[in-house]
């Protein structure tokens, strides 16, 4: 498997301290793949509708991918917005999910990418 520094938010090295094991760690990247692209969008129709409880609970899911999967910058951010949607304002949450919101495409970009170097 290769676990090059290439990616800006995805952390093979830090999956691999969490899961020590390579087929483990493709078989929940799978799993990852999906949220990513099931949640996000999930994510941004709630927020859109003012639905801050709603928001929270997809973000809540998937802060759990991030202590295993990502940098430790990103997992902050993650950790930061999944906080604020438990009490904060709609308004709040939606400027600081556009903030993150790229960050998690290029997650989700560099995620689609080494699961196709790793078949």
């Amino acid at each position: 498997m290769n676990t090059s520094a290439d990616f800006q938010f995805l952390s093979i090295s830090r999956a691999m301290e969490y899961i020590a094991d390579e087929a483990g760690v493709m078989t929940l990247m799978q799993t990852l793949r999906q949220s990513l692209h099931d949640d996000l969008p999930r994510i941004e129709q709630c927020l859109a509708a003012g639905d801050v409880p709603g928001a929270n609970e997809w973000l809540h899911q998937l802060k759990g991918f991030t202590p295993v999967f990502c940098t430790q910058a990103l997992v902050e951010e993650v950790v930061s917005v999944e906080a604020l949607s438990k009490h904060g304002k709609a308004a709040e949450v939606q400027a600081a999910y556009a903030r993150l919101a790229p960050k998690l495409a290029g997650l989700q970009a560099e995620v689609d990418r080494h699961i196709a170097a790793n078949p």
